[in-house]
């Protein structure tokens, strides 16, 4: 690119280059090199460097060290060749960097000791501040730097996940209290997600403006809802969060397991990409989102434990079943295990990039 390109784009040489990624390119629905591919969870258990450089070092306490940080989102870029990177954090981290009382315990996840249940425990969910999370600016900056023309991808925890973890205490399969709220309580529900929203839109826009090129909302358990519920107590939050980072122009990617029922709406509370897990065909979501949408899926990973002929076959599968689209990014349905051989996940990367090679 010419010097007065770059002066007319406002944009360095390395900026452009991430601008002009298949990753970002894909996400805006324009025509890339190859498909490109990351996947959920790259940066974790299955990668024997990663238990190396953790090994002693608690969850929360490793996303509060920027060159720990780094290291760990760097290592699949590294070993794997992904189209881009995920910034190496919790969903949890910005409720714990308000005060939030709440740990990782290994093998369950979060556990909060005090939940949210009543409106004067609304009180200790005060917005967050770029100075609560300095090490996350710290981080995407040493990122950025090192990551040449790979994208950076930010990302927190959609309100109704966090809201539920909140309620719950910790992870939950029926999300009976969670539900109890929302159904009999819905004025404290309604303010809780509010303030979940502030919190979780001030977290992405501190990764954006340290330097990430795209961000992605998590609501991981939204599929224990029905359409219905979805819209009336959900969806309001998500767009809420959306709408306060559309003005960076990052592409905002949503995504959700077991929200095959809910993917319509899930891009209509303003995502420019659309995460599918593994139970809806890449062609049939296309039909429930809607055009003017991104798609990112969606290999079930379980299928990365099979031979490698049938690896290659089901992704042939998920690659048929995008040839259409408007613009698709190769994922998982869901995240990386930590069983997962990594060698797998290697030439997975390769294979996806040889198949849509253009």
């Amino acid at each position: 690119m010419s010097e007065r390109s770059q002066q007319q784009t406002g944009r360095t040489a390395a900026q452009e280059a991430v601008h002009d990624s298949a990753f970002l390119r894909a996400c805006r629905r324009e025509p890339v090199p190859h498909t490109p591919v990351w996947f959920m969870r790259q940066a974790g258990r299955s990668l024997p460097e990663y238990r190396k450089v953790r090994e002693g070092i608690p969850m929360l306490e490793s996303c509060m060290r920027p060159e720990l940080v780094t290291e760990i989102t760097l290592q699949p870029v590294r070993r794997h060749g992904v189209d881009a990177a995920i910034f190496f954090s919790d969903i949890v981290v910005p409720l714990k960097a308000i005060g939030i009382d709440l740990d990782i315990k290994p093998g369950v996840g979060p556990v909060v000791a005090d939940p949210v249940r009543t409106r004067a425990d609304l009180e200790r969910l005060r917005p967050l501040d770029p100075s609560d999370v300095p090490y996350v600016t710290e981080a995407v900056g040493m990122l950025t730097a090192e990551l040449g023309a790979t994208p950076l991808i930010g990302f927190a925890g959609a309100p109704f996940t966090l809201a539920s973890y909140l309620i719950e205490g910790g992870p939950s399969r029926t999300y009976e209290n969670t539900k109890a709220m929302m159904y009999g309580a819905p004025e404290l529900w309604a303010e809780l997600v509010e303030r979940l929203s502030v919190i979780t839109a001030a977290f992405l826009r501190v990764q954006i403006e340290a330097g990430a090129s795209a961000v992605q909302l998590f609501d991981s358990w939204a599929g224990a809802l029905a359409p219905a519920e979805y819209r009336r107590y959900v969806m309001p939050a998500s767009a809420k969060v959306f709408d306060a980072v559309a003005e960076y122009g990052v592409p905002r990617i949503h995504f959700g397991v077991g929200t095959g029922e809910l993917l319509g709406l899930m891009g209509e509370a303003g995502a420019d990409v659309v995460g599918v897990d593994w139970r809806v065909p890449l062609d049939e979501a296309a039909k429930r989102v809607g055009p003017g949408k991104a798609l990112q899926g969606n290999l079930d990973p379980a299928v990365l434990f099979a031979p490698r002929e049938a690896v290659e076959a089901k992704t042939d599968e998920v690659l048929a079943a995008a040839a259409g689209l408007e613009g698709h990014v190769f994922n998982l349905g869901h995240g990386v295990m930590p069983a997962m051989d990594p060698d797998a996940l290697t030439h997975l990367v390769q294979y996806v990039h040889e198949r849509t090679a253009r």
